[in-house]
């Protein structure tokens, strides 16, 4: 019988324990969700959602020019100006990123998410410049065509992304004020 006593003491232990670790990340998780929205952060998030329109503006751009004939200057001029724009939310980034530990935990998702999609940009870029550097002339190439169209595709996808996430922080916001305008109780 003494046996069994500190086989059950233990027992209890590790209930007392377990109930403690779930708590405390229940309690983690309610106090992250009142982690009020950073102004900087969504500021910051607000600029890089025009930025990264402009940037699918023009790579959609580049994108139709396989459609129609354009000199390889043209092109060479289009990709330019969005290495311009990739580079601008490169230093963006930097700046949310330095934002980051004020952030809320929907701006701290939308941070996070920007990086690889510049990442894939910037590869699409490079290989568009190496392609016009290398073979100016050779503007019909599938190979080519493909870069463009990538371009453009990533390009929509992070304006889209980052667009969602904006409306959703001004979403957010307008609960807020009318949860206190109504006065309705939030737990």
């Amino acid at each position: 019988m003494s046996k069994r006593k500190p086989i059950a003491w233990l027992g209890t232990l590790a209930l007392l324990l377990a109930g403690f670790l779930l708590s405390s990340s229940t309690m983690k998780a309610a106090n992250a969700a009142d982690v009020p929205d950073s102004e900087q952060a969504s500021k910051l998030l607000s600029d890089t959602k025009t930025m990264a329109f402009q940037l699918k503006e023009d790579a959609a751009t580049m994108a139709s020019f396989t459609y129609m004939t354009v000199s390889w200057q043209s092109h060479v001029k289009a990709i330019d100006l969005i290495k311009e724009h990739v580079n601008a939310l490169g230093r963006q980034e930097t700046k949310l990123k330095d934002a980051k530990a004020a952030a809320s935990p929907w701006q701290k998702a939308a941070i996070d998410r920007i990086a690889p999609f510049l990442n894939e940009l910037e590869g699409y870029t490079s290989a568009i410049i190496e392609h016009l550097n290398k073979e100016p002339n050779r503007l019909t190439t599938a190979q080519y065509k493909d870069y463009l169209e990538a371009n453009a595709d990533f390009s929509a996808d992070l304006a889209t992304m980052i667009g969602d996430f904006v409306d959703y922080g001004k979403t957010k916001q307008r609960l807020e004020r009318l949860t206190d305008k109504l006065e309705v109780p939030t737990r």
